[in-house]
């Protein structure tokens, strides 16, 4: 599935529920299927600088495909990562660099967190980006 499609879908999932509570309940269990880092990469040369919460993040190039793990140790950040990591994970570098993320708003997932969780959720999609642009200097 290209980014944009996988971000549909996540947008069809979140207007499935009528309200935040049920959102949030539903980012909790997306949390909960997060592909786990590897207990060698929860250190701080992995963390996410600028999240409240601790947010470990790893990503390995496997047939030109960036694949991300993560950890958080917050239950919403948790959630906040695992749809992050289902947009950009098993995508090509070019495309998580090129990528959009209006879906975010489209959702209305920024507005309802404090600003130091939208700090964070911000913090996550630079770093992203960020292993992105560094496999993609490696593939040209």
């Amino acid at each position: 599935m290209t980014i944009q499609e996988i971000q549909n879908d996540i947008k069809d999932e979140f207007s499935m529920f009528d309200d935040w509570e049920e959102r949030y309940q539903y980012m909790i269990d997306l949390g909960k299927t997060l592909p786990l880092i590897e207990p060698k990469y929860k250190t701080d040369d992995y963390i996410i600088k600028g999240c409240q919460s601790k947010v470990w993040v790893h990503a390995d190039l496997i047939h030109d495909k960036i694949v991300f793990t993560a950890d958080s140790d917050a239950i919403i950040t948790k959630g906040i990562i695992a749809i992050l990591i289902r947009v950009f994970s098993n995508q090509h570098p070019k495309h998580i660099i090129e990528a959009n993320t209006d879906f975010i708003d489209d959702i209305g997932l920024k507005e309802h967190l404090s600003p130091t969780r939208a700090n964070g959720l911000v913090s996550m999609i630079k770093q992203l980006k960020m292993y992105a642009i560094a496999y993609q200097t490696q593939l040209q």
